[in-house]
């Protein structure tokens, strides 16, 4: 009996150990890299100012992160990831499924993707109508569909330039990506009869566009290296590099943070990232962080990420979702309908 004793104190014992070894100080985050630059922002003014470490952040897309968060509770799964997109139902579901079923949802701001090139050109008006032209991979003519035929953006209206059509953007798995197809392709597409009234979303795969990754870092590089092209992005990136790169206007209006606030920028959405909140005993810091992320000294119009092209929410707007966040609420299906 006594042997039996101590064998089941030293199993307890061990237990107690592993339970100390799960819980972590440094928190994990993945995600929209549209969102990677405010995130990394918070992170190292996090790491500086508690006595935690700064959080560990990997910019893996909206819909990568949201599959890793997905994925599944414990070590191993990330506690936070970002979004340039909301929340779609079936990543929801698949949540619940894999036993995440405590998120919180996070609206930070808004934000416009910018269609921009080298700034050695001259600024374009472009419209959607255009932009679906040059980058669809079918595309009416004499009242049927056919393999996409523009060249040049000339090719689509004489005013254009006479340069050949190429554009780098993101991937499948960025919310950059999702949201330009519905801002962009769809909106151009339901107006056009060969369409029958349906959303058409299909990007052309012969070179025309070309999957430049999550690092918007990258295309800003190549819009350097090649100023025939064009590059699908984050408005913050435009803004922290306007030195070298000029955003076209869209349907008549500048990508401008008044316009994007207001809806008028045709191609704005709302930022935001997730939380699991079944991580937060074994990740203190997780809601500290996430507290301060929605502080008026971050969002706040007179914020550090307002610096760095975060668009603010309006003041009712920025308090609803931060007392969101102190509360812990609980995101539901029905929310995302």
């Amino acid at each position: 009996m006594n042997r039996i004793l101590k064998t089941t104190a030293v199993a307890a014992a061990v237990m107690g150990v592993i339970g100390v070894a799960q819980a972590r100080e440094q928190v994990r985050i993945v995600g929209s890299s549209t969102v990677y630059p405010f995130a990394s922002y918070v992170a190292e003014e996090f790491g500086a100012t508690t006595q935690y470490p700064t959080p560990v952040i990997e910019s893996t897309g909206s819909g990568g992160g949201l599959r890793l968060f997905c994925n599944g509770v414990g070590e191993g799964t990330p506690d936070i990831t970002n979004a340039s997109r909301r929340m779609k139902t079936s990543e929801f579901e698949r949540c619940n499924e894999n036993g995440v079923t405590d998120i919180t949802e996070a609206k930070i701001g808004y934000d416009g993707i910018a269609f921009a090139q080298s700034n050695d050109n001259e600024h374009l008006n472009l419209t959607r109508d255009q932009i679906f032209k040059a980058l669809a991979a079918k595309v009416p003519q004499d009242g049927q569909l056919i393999d996409n035929p523009y060249k040049n953006w000339s090719d689509i209206d004489a005013s254009l330039p006479d340069r050949e059509i190429i554009v780098y953007g993101p991937p499948t798995t960025s919310g950059t990506r999702d949201a330009f197809e519905e801002l962009v392709m769809e909106a151009a597409s339901e107006d056009m009869e060969a369409y029958g009234g349906e959303a058409y979303t299909d990007i052309r795969a012969d070179g025309a566009y070309i999957d430049a990754g999550e690092n918007d870092n990258l295309i800003v590089q190549r819009l350097a290296e090649n100023t025939d092209a064009f590059g699908i992005f984050g408005y913050s990136f435009l803004e922290e590099n306007a030195d070298t790169l000029d955003g076209a206007s869209i349907d008549g209006v500048e990508p401008e943070p008044e316009a994007i606030s207001s809806g008028e920028y045709p191609v704005s959405r709302s930022l935001f990232f997730y939380i699991k909140n079944q991580h937060a005993e074994e990740v203190p810091p997780m809601y500290d962080y996430a507290n301060l992320f929605m502080s008026e000294q971050m969002i706040g119009p007179m914020g550090y990420l307002k610096g760095i092209g975060l668009i603010p929410l309006p003041e009712e707007a920025r308090a609803e979702a931060r007392q969101e966040v102190e509360s812990h609420a609980k995101l539901e299906l029905s929310d995302l309908k």
